[in-house]
């Protein structure tokens, strides 16, 4: 029997954090549609690109939680964020999906609502904005290669 290594060690410890990560989201989300107000009372501040939606506030089936869509240039690199269209692989980021220089930045949106990256995966940050800007800050002009979906 093969020793336990640490890179299949720390895989399956992110395995066992994300189906950990994933039960609580979902009870998260349960919990929020049977009470919309939840989340603000559970001490979750609202975010500003959260509240981006003009017009929209007060209308029933509306997600207010849900980040807006975005596309800019961000120290010379194009970032986008938009909402997943389908896709190969499960999407961890919760139907939303992020790319730098049109290559898919692989995201996941954590239980407390804050976003990481495959690039940054230990500084989580409020949005995918900024999770789009913190991998082209770490990666210094370096092209983002293809996250290869399992």
């Amino acid at each position: 029997m093969p020793e336990l290594s640490r890179r299949r060690a720390l895989t399956a410890a992110a395995a066992l954090a994300t189906a950990a990560g994933v039960t609580t989201v979902t009870a998260l989300t349960a919990s929020a549609s049977e009470d919309p107000g939840h989340l603000q009372h559970a001490g979750h501040a609202q975010h500003p690109e959260r509240s981006e939606h003009s017009g929209h506030s007060g209308h029933s089936g509306h997600d207010q939680h849900a980040p807006v869509s975005f596309d800019e240039v961000y120290k010379g690199r194009r970032i986008q964020g938009r909402p997943a269209s389908g896709g190969a692989h499960q999407h961890h980021g919760g139907g939303y999906a992020v790319f730098v220089d049109d290559v898919e930045l692989h995201v996941m949106r954590n239980a407390d609502g804050s976003w990481i990256s495959v690039v940054s995966h230990y500084d989580p940050v409020p949005t995918p904005r900024a999770v789009a800007r913190a991998a082209v800050d770490e990666l210094q002009g370096a092209a983002l290669l293809p996250f290869p979906a399992n």
